[in-house]
């Protein structure tokens, strides 16, 4: 280790220690509790998906904000983070090559992606592979299709379970009593209103979808804005993934089961690339 020791990891009476030549029983405990200080910053910078000041931070995770401004110093420094001109903070550009290093090690993420662009390619739509975080919906991967139709919802866009025919699938498979409880305690109000919040409802659609291996949504999310979904599903029947085609809401359903025979053919290729098959 060079002579600029990181700060990551250590509590200041533990460097004050190692200062004296004495470091304590307890160190390791210190070093664990630094490094989970820096994960709640770059977690909170996760959840919220903006840029934030160092106060704000520190006043999320309950920490002191002299403590933060030494993590998140030590974090800019790595690349870890990135600090804009406002003062603000951001995931920095070395957490972007770690995820990409990791999706290269998935082997669904490979044979899904390489799916995702084919059916771009087939209907000339934006298509989408998309997994579940917790009580979101998560882009994990997109291919924009050619027309000028923009999509708001980009890789690493988070959104609630309940506004999404993704969404309802992802959790299909889940026992009703779970899936009841699940959307009691995220389903949200949508922007445009439009979004399903009673828990009993989601949850049958939820089951429905899965079992037709068809979800679509308009107009929930978004402004004329449909998505036409299909689940990926393991061997055990869980939906571990969906595909989906999103498009302007007037064209999905004057084409529906086009568009419907598309992705569930593109579902069930990566589920017997996978094989998934037969579960």
């Amino acid at each position: 280790m060079d002579a600029k020791t990181s700060r990551i990891g250590y509590s200041e009476n533990e460097a004050a220690n190692e200062n004296d030549g004495n470091v304590v029983k307890g160190s390791r405990r210190s070093r664990v509790s630094g490094i989970d200080r820096a994960m709640q910053v770059i977690d909170y910078l996760y959840e919220t998906g903006a840029p934030c000041g160092v106060y704000a931070v520190a006043k999320a995770i309950g920490a002191p904000l002299s403590t933060v401004y030494v993590i998140v110093d030590d974090l800019v420094e790595k690349n870890l983070l990135s600090r804009n001109a406002d003062g603000t903070i951001w995931l920095g550009a070395r957490l972007y090559h770690y995820g990409l290093a990791y999706a290269r090690s998935l082997d669904f993420m490979s044979v899904a992606t390489h799916e995702m662009h084919d059916l771009c390619r087939q209907t000339g739509e934006t298509v989408q592979v998309c997994g579940r975080d917790g009580d979101h919906m998560l882009v994990l991967a997109m291919a924009d299709g050619p027309s000028h139709f923009q999509v708001a919802s980009r890789v690493g866009t988070r959104v609630p379970l309940n506004w999404t025919a993704s969404g309802r699938l992802l959790v299909g498979h889940l026992p009703e009593e779970e899936r009841i409880a699940l959307f009691r305690h995220c389903a949200r109000t949508s922007p445009t209103g439009r979004a399903d919040v009673d828990p009993v409802t989601l949850s049958t659609a939820a089951a429905k979808a899965l079992e037709s291996r068809l979800s679509i949504q308009a107009g929930e999310s978004d402004y004329a804005v449909a998505c036409i979904a299909s689940p990926v599903c393991d061997r055990d029947g869980q939906c571990v993934a969906t595909i989906s085609i999103v498009l302007p809401e007037q064209k999905a359903f004057s084409d529906k089961g086009h568009y419907v025979a598309q992705v569930q053919s593109s579902a069930e290729k990566i589920e017997r690339l996978m094989g998934w098959r037969g579960h």
